[in-house]
């Protein structure tokens, strides 16, 4: 289950990549999850899955929330770490449509969570 609400869907996984993204041998789940929407731009949330050795996968961590009203476009798990290009908005004012701005994100897995590296500036696209 993923920290989203939806209303009377369910959530729906966009994208999902495996790896092992903190050195322990066996592999995390990330996926790129999001509600259903009529039209504009619903917003993504992106969640580090775990399977315990016994019992079911959870949510460990989350990488993009939200309620920052983030869309992901490219998404891959790659040597240990995550990337996205996360599209956003430049103000409360941009409708939800048209998102203006665009980051590249890369977390990975350090001292025990995920740490996003800096990235240069967020550009309007």
């Amino acid at each position: 289950d993923y920290p989203l609400q939806c209303g009377v869907t369910a959530p729906q996984v966009q994208k999902k990549a495996t790896g092992d993204l903190d050195a322990d041998g066996n592999p995390e789940t990330v996926a790129v999850v999001r509600c259903a929407s009529g039209s504009g731009t619903p917003p993504s949330g992106v969640y580090v899955i775990a399977q315990p050795a016994q019992g079911k996968p959870r949510v460990v961590a989350t990488l993009v929330d939200p309620k920052d009203r983030l869309s992901v476009t490219d998404f891959a798990v790659r040597d240990g770490a995550v990337t996205a290009t996360l599209l956003g908005y430049s103000s409360p004012d941009v409708p939800s449509c048209c998102p203006d701005t665009e980051d590249n994100a890369k977390w990975q897995w350090q001292d025990g969570s995920f740490v996003r590296s800096e990235q240069p500036a967020a550009k309007s696209i």
